[in-house]
Parts: structure tokens; C-alpha cells; sequence
């Protein structure tokens, strides 16, 4: 009479490879998160550069893309809302806010005193971040990824 069914060895072979598989699979699983935070803050990056360029479309438009300081109006209210350096958004939470939605309520920042700069993440993820430099008088503003954890930590909402 053959017995049906599997063997104890055949069990712990089962198990053994399964363990195997989890121990080399995990890792990537557990990276995605990682990946999607890279991928938000890639975004965020996009969401600036456009908002950069629409700023600096409508400050040419006023004429006023050459000036050191300047301010528009971003929403036809009126009332000049937005303060702008040489043609781009300054570097601050208030005036970026204005132009990327969304920036206050679910990004982190950090603000660089005695700078004209900005870092824009994700609060406690310190791996990447975004670098938000206004512009100067022979530079255009520029929003860089930054992959360094001693500029990215410090970022608060």
C-alpha cells in the first residue's frame, strides 16, 4: 500500500526555499518605498520647473524679468501677491506656495538662513530633497534634486 501525502524532508526543502526566496525578494519590496518617495519628490521637482517658467513668462510679459525685486499678480485680484528676482519666484515658503500648489500643506521645508535658497522633501526622509535656489542677477532660478542626508534632514512642516 503507498502512502500518500509528503515526506518531512520534502516539507523542510519547501520551507527552506521559500525562505531563500523571501530573503532575496524582501529587500526589493521593501526598497519601493524608497522608489516612491524618490518618484513624489522627482515630481515636486517637475511641479516647480513649470511653475518657474510660467512666473518668468508673466514677469516678461510686465516687463519686469531684469528686475532684482519685483512683484505680480498671480490670480487677477489685483493685488501684486507674489514677489519675484529677476523674473523668478523668491525663495521662500510664501512665494513658492503661491505658485506650486499644494507646496505648504504636503511638503517639508527648510529654509537656509543668509542664503536664497530653499529645501523642499518629505518630512523624516532625509535621502533625497529638492534645492530650490532663487535667481540672481546672471542666474536663472533652479530646483535641483538633492541626494545628500545633511542638506535634506532638519525639514519641517
Amino acid at each position: 500500500m503507498k502512502a500518500k501525502g509528503f515526506t518531512l524532508i520534502e516539507l523542510v526543502v519547501v520551507i527552506v526555499i521559500l525562505g531563500i526566496l523571501s530573503v532575496t525578494a524582501a529587500p526589493r519590496f521593501l526598497n519601493l518605498q524608497d522608489d516612491a518617495r524618490n518618484a513624489a519628490i522627482a515630481g515636486l521637482r517637475g511641479a516647480m520647473n513649470g511653475a518657474m517658467g510660467i512666473v518668468y513668462g508673466k514677469a516678461a510679459l510686465m516687463g519686469v524679468e531684469r528686475a532684482k525685486e519685483a512683484n505680480l499678480d498671480t490670480d487677477g485680484t489685483g493685488t501684486l501677491d507674489l514677489a519675484i528676482a529677476y523674473g523668478y519666484p523668491k525663495a521662500t515658503l510664501n512665494d513658492l506656495s503661491i505658485v506650486v500648489q499644494g507646496l505648504r500643506e504636503d511638503w517639508a521645508h527648510k529654509e537656509i538662513p543668509g542664503s536664497a535658497s530653499i529645501h523642499f522633501g518629505i518630512a523624516g526622509y532625509d535621502k533625497t530633497c529638492i534645492k530650490y535656489t532663487q535667481a540672481g542677477a546672471t542666474s536663472a532660478a533652479t530646483a535641483v534634486v538633492i541626494k545628500d542626508p545633511a542638506e535634506c534632514s532638519g525639514l519641517t512642516k
